[in-house]
């Protein structure tokens, strides 16, 4: 007997979610991002020395990155519908505080940022959530579109700074908590989850150790560590780095940070594309080697045009596709109950991949007047991780094809 919860939704339907899903991961990363475009202003106003401007960007990262583990797992347990507007609506605490009484104070600031984390946790939500909506030889193009989300730090980028020379400070942040209040309406009237979800049993700490010992959790978190984590230290430190190493102002810095951004942003579901049609393996292999060439070209610190927007545009395209195409990965690889516990562990990865390299840059520079040797180590990890993704990634991916062969030939 067939129950008729599992009959393939209607098309509309699943794109509806797509999108929904997708502008709810948009505007809760413009409001993770707000602190990056600020950076500069903050360590002006407040006194603060190259690594405190790079702890204040890097707190709201890594907070939320870890956070991504334990609403990974929750959205499996509760499904999306839930979760969305529920993550929506928290983020808009910190957001008003850092706008109407955070601002003054490095400590405030701090705090405010550590909550702001929140927002980041989105991503985990969103995954499972689209994964369950369309059938495993779309997911890649899914989980990509989804994926583009991301872009919401471009938004951040492009408008933080101007509401703040047009309205002062609290400005962005007010603006942010009223959509994110909208959106979060929205969500819990209009979202569904998908029909036939399965909704696992257990405690959350035996599912999560249970994903644990999953080895796609691992190969994956390795590798979107550094590729979605290679977006994320450029999207948060970029505006710093382009106004020490070039002498850019704040607001031409930030444009063309929101530039790279944006082109992550179309090629994320490019990589998933790509990896429906190639398979994942070869996407990371291609764009891993496209990063190590590019950081070893910046680390030379060549002429801003047109060298130096080559490489950063080069490693742009890169890790966009490559984060698109990791989670390509998880969706082929990943037990479908597990989707959710699986992206959370591999999304804190990559927001962890995020936090390190802009602490590590703000204290080369502050030691050496150079990033030269920070560009170097990003190289290096680009170089490790095509080495692995060709090996022992490649050898799993063989396992799963002659496996589900099998099952297929026996069904």
């Amino acid at each position: 007997m067939r129950s008729t919860g599992n009959r393939p939704p209607a098309t509309g339907r699943r794109w509806l979610m797509l999108g929904l899903a997708t502008v709810g991961f948009a505007l809760n990363f413009w409001a993770w991002a707000l602190l990056s475009p600020l950076g500069p202003r903050f360590k002006d106003d407040l006194g603060l020395s190259a690594f405190q401007q790079a702890l204040l960007v890097a707190v709201p990262v890594v907070v939320g990155s870890i956070g991504r583990v334990p609403v990974g797992a929750l959205t499996d347990r509760f499904g999306g519908r839930v979760m969305f507007p529920l993550v929506s609506a928290v983020t808009i605490v910190p957001v008003l505080f850092l706008g109407l009484v955070g601002n003054t104070s490095l400590a405030a600031l701090l705090v405010g940022g550590f909550f702001l984390g929140v927002g980041g946790t989105a991503f985990a939500v969103g995954v499972p959530f689209v994964n369950l909506w369309f059938p495993p030889e779309r997911r890649g193009l899914a989980i990509g579109i989804f994926g583009a989300g991301m872009g919401g730090t471009a938004i951040s980028a492009l408008t933080t700074v101007d509401l703040v020379e047009w309205s002062g400070v609290a400005t962005p942040f007010v603006v942010t908590a009223v959509v994110l209040a909208v959106y979060a309406v929205v969500a819990a009237l209009l979202l569904r989850d998908a029909p036939g979800r399965t909704v696992p049993t257990g405690s959350l700490g035996g599912r999560l150790a249970a994903t644990a010992r999953l080895p796609i959790t691992w190969q994956a978190s390795a590798l979107y560590a550094v590729a979605f984590g290679g977006f994320v230290a450029f999207s948060v430190y970029l505006p710093a780095y382009l106004g020490t190493a070039y002498g850019l102002a704040q607001a031409d810095a930030a444009d063309r940070m929101a530039g790279f951004v944006l082109l992550a942003v179309v090629m994320r579901p490019v990589g998933g594309w790509l990896s429906d049609r190639l398979g994942p393996v070869r996407v990371l292999v291609t764009c891993l080697a496209v990063v190590a060439v590019g950081a070893v070209a910046q680390a030379f610190t060549p002429a801003l045009v047109p060298w130096g927007t080559i490489a950063f545009l080069a490693m742009a395209a890169a890790l966009g596709a490559g984060s698109g195409a990791v989670f390509a990965l998880v969706a082929l690889l990943a037990p479908a109950d597990k989707v959710g516990s699986v992206t959370g562990v591999v999304g804190a990865a990559g927001g962890l991949g995020g936090f390190v390299p802009p602490l590590v840059m703000g204290a080369l520079y502050g030691a050496m007047s150079s990033y030269a040797l920070g560009l170097a180590a990003l190289a290096v990890v680009a170089l490790v991780s095509l080495l692995f993704t060709a090996t022992a990634v490649r050898r799993a991916t063989r396992v799963h094809q002659r496996v589900n062969g099998r099952r297929e030939v026996q069904a």
